[in-house]
């Protein structure tokens, strides 16, 4: 059984970094998923793919899984890059502007 350690990444509808710091164990799907012919609902018989565990580190998440003899694969989060403007926000509302204010 493989496990997946991961940083989860933050919500499109977020602009802050709440609730993106933890790290999550979560088990990867060891049968498909099967599609109910009358309903149309996806169901499977694997109970582990509705299990996820979050840590604060990963070195907590790494030696849970290595205490319960789990294969594990950690990704490694990609760190983003800020976007910074040479006026920054408030350059918008400047009374000295040479453009006209345009939406």
């Amino acid at each position: 059984m493989l496990a997946r350690i991961y940083q989860p990444a933050r919500n499109a509808m977020q602009s802050g970094t709440g609730k993106s710091k933890v790290w999550v164990l979560e088990y990867a799907p060891e049968s498909a998923r099967s599609l109910d012919p009358l309903m149309g609902w996806t169901g499977s018989d694997d109970m582990n793919s509705q299990v996820k565990l979050s840590f604060d580190t990963q070195e907590e998440a790494v030696t849970f899984a290595k205490s319960k003899g789990l294969a594990y694969r950690v990704d490694i989060p990609k760190t983003r890059k800020h976007v910074l403007r040479a006026g920054g926000y408030g350059e918008n509302f400047a009374t000295g502007r040479r453009e006209t204010w345009t939406h």
